[in-house]
């Protein structure tokens, strides 16, 4: 049993560095204490083991409670730090700044405060986060231009959303899962309006989709875009399943049952002067349900926008002319009577 002589020695040499020494300030090794790096602390200068000192007294010191004449006190130290420099220059404070400095500052309160507009996911959108727009009275103003509410989840086919601006073109979006533009039901009306949201925010180059429980409000995604000027349409064949709105006026053909609610529905189309295809798309339903005759639809436009209005063709999307005598707007580019 020679041979394991050296495995016992170590052993017992284990046992001793490992055993709790009386005799010393450490209770692990025996060694002398010093001051820890932590307050309230010692450590040990064998084995730099920590334990916390039992003489320690604690020195913390809380300071006055605020009142009006440290409020004071601040405000002169803060005022001082003005006079000597050391704020000169800081988010504009100084009011000589040079060009460069207020083209910076343009470019940051661009970015951050005139820009801000709705909520956003800044890890897949370019956008600026937020608008903040006021009135000449410091009222707050709303930068919605239309919306939509998700009023019945029974979608079966064929539904679609149809968002529109002069001179740039058509956005489709449709109850298709399969689509890249296409939404999915699910199983309330607030998650098929975010999956709505989600999808428009994905593609649209004309708005941003704010969701709120199950309506969904839209932002122009550019400041030169005009507000009057975006369509919104919504084809539900089935049944009533998405309301659109915009400038406070119902988008709905099953809901203009007089002629006044029709010259409504015109006056909304026409703010900016121009009837889109889809916009002609909705006026024609609305005329079937009404019964409205082409002659009398050309007099209520005359009625409402005189003789200039113009009608966007869906060939070519150049702005045809309105002729009253034919009731009708003609195309040159196309030769085509719209």
């Amino acid at each position: 049993m020679a041979g394991f002589g050296g495995i016992r020695k170590g052993r017992k040499e284990a046992a001793d560095n490992l055993s709790i020494q009386e005799d010393g300030d450490c209770a692990r090794c025996g060694g002398e204490s010093q001051p820890s790096t932590m307050e309230g602390y010692l450590a040990c200068t064998r084995c730099s083991y920590e334990w916390a000192d039992p003489n320690h007294v604690s020195r913390k010191v809380r300071g006055p409670p605020p009142n009006h004449r440290r409020d004071s006190e601040l405000i002169n130290e803060y005022k001082a730090e003005m006079e000597r420099g050391d704020l000169k220059g800081v988010l504009g404070f100084d009011s000589n700044l040079s060009a460069e400095q207020e083209q910076s500052l343009k470019r940051l309160e661009d970015k951050w405060m005139s820009g801000m507009q709705g909520h956003y996911n800044a890890a897949s959108e370019d956008r600026k986060p937020l608008m903040i727009s006021f009135d000449d009275n410091d009222n707050l103003v709303s930068t919605e231009v239309a919306a939509l509410t998700i009023v019945s989840n029974g979608f079966d086919g064929g539904e679609e959303i149809r968002l529109e601006y002069p001179g740039k073109g058509t956005e489709f979006y449709a109850f298709n899962e399969r689509s890249p533009t296409g939404w999915k039901r699910g199983r309330s009306t607030e998650d098929t309006a975010r999956s709505i949201t989600n999808v428009i925010n994905r593609s649209s180059r004309l708005v941003y989709a704010n969701l709120e429980g199950n309506r969904i409000s839209f932002e122009l995604r550019d400041d030169t875009l005009k507000a009057e000027s975006l369509v919104l349409f919504v084809d539900d064949p089935g049944g009533q399943d998405i309301v659109a709105e915009k400038g406070g006026v119902i988008l709905d053909f099953r809901d203009v049952n007089v002629l006044d609610d029709y010259r409504n529905v015109i006056a909304l189309v026409l703010e900016d002067g121009i009837i889109s295809p889809s916009e002609d798309q909705m006026m024609w339903v609305m005329r079937q349900q009404l019964g409205v005759s082409e002659e009398q639809h050309v007099a209520l436009v005359q009625e409402i926008f005189g003789g200039n209005a113009l009608k966007e063709c869906p060939n070519c999307n150049r702005m045809a002319e309105l002729y009253p005598e034919y009731s009708a707007w003609y195309c040159q580019p196309c030769e085509s009577w719209l």
